[in-house]
């Protein structure tokens, strides 16, 4: 058992530790009240121990908070629905998997979605919410083909340095690692600008302590289905390309731009075409306070105040007693008792 005062120290002695003293003289003065005296000492004894708030250790398995800060930058753009992951299945279903088992590989972290199709956007702020990640990757979507204005893997550049200049800004000491998920495929409306400049990474890389590119399709290139917000996928026609006399649009992975942006950051690139196992780029990373299993102990100190709470409730209830027979009684002409 050990002590952890319900009440500052300094009230304690201030209140408390009086009314033991005047308990204590006045038992000693006044021999003729010497049970009533013991009984106020009681009461004041059981207070001032309440006060220090006698209490029990308790060891529990808690879900350990850890000092990673994980940010997934996820490409929603049209090609995100080229039937070539693990098959003919959506890209988006290779982000889906992908997504839940970095989560499940950091437990305990906090988490952040940017995703960008025509404009990139913060999904989902820093949470300690897992169940958050995993209901935004169960429900996310390729944009509406109407509003496609291309695809462009720079896009959220500049929402990813703001989530990370803040997070560097409050938690310096905190891990932050960047999952970047894309085809890398970089498109601009009708025109392709696969050769186009674009904006770099790399001034990022001195805020990302690891994480990878993640991209996913073939060389061989997959079709898109129209989504138009409300046409089940089964029943949804396939994207067109205009330029190619209406037939069927074909996107195809570019690893180059990929492997560019993880260079950039200064992480690895890993292509994505299968559900496989995540380990190999989220094994090895230095994240404090994480353990094998995702939990710790954690102690809690329990105050016991009851017994002694019930001793002072007992001995105010028999001074209230006392008290009340001191009041002097008489009777009226009718027979009732009058209290003086």
């Amino acid at each position: 058992m050990s002590l952890h005062p319900i009440w500052p120290l300094w009230a304690v002695l201030l209140v408390a530790l009086p009314l033991v003293l005047v308990c204590l003289v006045m038992l000693l003065r006044r021999k003729d009240r010497r049970i009533a005296w013991l009984r106020r000492l009681g009461i004041a004894l059981a207070v001032g121990v309440i006060a220090i708030g006698p209490s029990t250790m308790h060891t529990t398995a808690s879900t350990v908070q850890s000092n990673a800060e994980i940010f997934f930058v996820v490409d929603r753009t049209g090609s995100m629905a080229a039937e070539d992951y693990d098959g003919t299945s959506p890209r988006l279903d290779g982000v889906r998997h992908d997504l839940d088992a970095i989560v499940d590989a950091f437990p305990g972290a906090r988490y952040s979605i940017i995703a960008w199709d025509s404009q990139a956007t913060r999904q989902l702020p820093l949470t300690t919410d897992a169940r958050a990640v995993k209901s935004w990757a169960d429900t996310v979507r390729q944009e509406l083909t109407s509003f496609s204005t291309g695809s462009q893997v720079d896009r959220p550049l500049g929402a990813l340095s703001e989530a990370l200049a803040g997070a560097a800004e409050r938690n310096p000491s905190n891990v932050r690692l960047v999952y970047f998920l894309s085809d890398g495929e970089n498109t601009d409306g009708e025109q392709s600008s696969s050769s186009a400049q674009l904006e770099s990474f790399a001034p990022l890389a001195p805020l990302v302590d690891g994480g990878a590119v993640l991209g996913y399709g073939t060389t061989e290139g997959g079709r898109m289905k129209v989504w138009d917000g409300f046409t089940p996928t089964a029943d949804a026609p396939y994207i067109t390309d205009p330029t190619n006399g209406g037939a069927e649009a074909v996107s195809r992975i570019d690893e180059e731009t990929l492997r560019t942006i993880a260079e950039q950051l200064g992480v690895e690139y890993v292509h994505r075409i299968t559900p496989d196992t995540v380990e190999g780029f989220t094994s090895g990373i230095d994240v404090q306070e994480i353990s094998a299993d995702g939990r710790r102990e954690h102690v809690i100190y329990q105050p016991v105040v009851w017994p002694f709470a019930t001793l002072a409730l007992v001995l105010l209830v028999w001074e209230s007693f006392a008290i009340a027979r001191t009041f002097p009684v008489s009777r009226n002409r009718l027979g009732a008792v009058e209290v003086r």
